[in-house]
């Protein structure tokens, strides 16, 4: 399922989520070297992107001497010569890298056109609700707080992993799941595959639960194989930015209730009509009283 865009007009301009969206682009055409060669692509991420392993040891893999070695050589599966080239290539290139620093350069970095695509989708269409209701300076704390945490929770499944971690989905998953709590009956226009692409409104309870459930899947899914099912996609970053997000908004946020009936999709040209209006669901205007004078206050 691709959310398309919500039945929830917001009262103010989100203007937090449309930077996010411009930094993360502009990251991506003119900091990532997108149209380079993979190999300047596989260097720039592990220069730039957060690193479990070094994020646990608190030192980059090119200083981290015959441990950061014996971990590129295991999960790379490279013979001895081979990881200590490795090891000399990235203190080379990667001399200046701060580990801690990485954790934030990361939520800015993307590894192709629909990863940046689909999450940025994904923050406007949910984002903008959020960001209106709880005011520009908290939600911009919080998505950035969101992914710190969803990246604790991915650090916490493999902390000695030495693949980069990068992307926003763990901010955007913080996002998602307060608009879970928030908004779950507005309507979300979804576009469907399933044998035929086709759009529906779905009320956010079904799109983003669904989307959670298919994430704690195969978050377990990858914890109890022997080989990696994930394809390269931190599932336990998204149940960790999601989980927190749901938590947050149950504590601190405002809520719709969950039963309250969302608001008209569009306007019914012939609701007026059938109500005896003037048509396109407007009201028909009072009759004036028979002296002529219109009704008092």
């Amino acid at each position: 399922m691709l959310p398309l865009r919500d039945d929830n007009p917001t009262s103010r301009f989100a203007f937090v989520t449309l930077a996010i969206i411009l930094l993360n682009v502009a990251a991506f055409l003119l900091w990532e070297p997108t149209f380079g060669s993979e190999q300047k692509q596989e260097v720039f991420f592990f220069c730039h992107a957060e690193i479990p392993w070094e994020v646990t040891h608190q030192v980059s893999l090119g200083d981290g001497g015959e441990a950061a070695r014996a971990a590129i050589e295991q999960q790379f599966n490279e013979g001895g010569g081979a990881a200590i080239d490795d090891q000399q290539a990235l203190k080379q290139e990667c001399g200046h890298k701060s580990w801690w620093e990485s954790i934030f350069e990361a939520m800015f970095l993307h590894g192709g056109w629909l990863h940046i695509g689909g999450n940025m989708l994904f923050l406007w269409v949910f984002g903008n609700n959020v960001e209106d209701k709880i005011g520009h300076t908290l939600y911009f704390v919080f998505y950035l707080v969101s992914g710190i945490v969803a990246s604790l929770a991915q650090l916490a499944v493999a902390p000695n992993s030495v693949i980069p971690n990068l992307g926003a989905s763990g901010a955007i998953a913080g996002v998602l799941g307060a608009y879970l709590l928030m908004f779950p009956r507005r309507r979300v226009l979804t576009l469907v595959f399933f044998f035929l692409i086709t759009a529906v409104y779905l009320p956010a309870f079904v799109v983003l639960g669904l989307w959670f459930v298919l994430q704690l899947f195969n978050g377990v899914g990858s914890l109890t194989s022997r080989v990696n099912v994930s394809g390269g996609v931190a599932f336990w970053a998204h149940i960790g930015g999601f989980s927190f997000g749901a938590i947050m908004a149950l504590l601190f946020f405002p809520k719709e209730r969950f039963g309250a009936r969302p608001p008209p999709r569009r306007p019914d040209m012939f609701q007026g009509r059938r109500r005896g209006g003037l048509g396109f669901g407007w009201p028909r205007r009072p009759r004036p009283p028979d002296d002529g004078g219109w009704p008092g206050p």
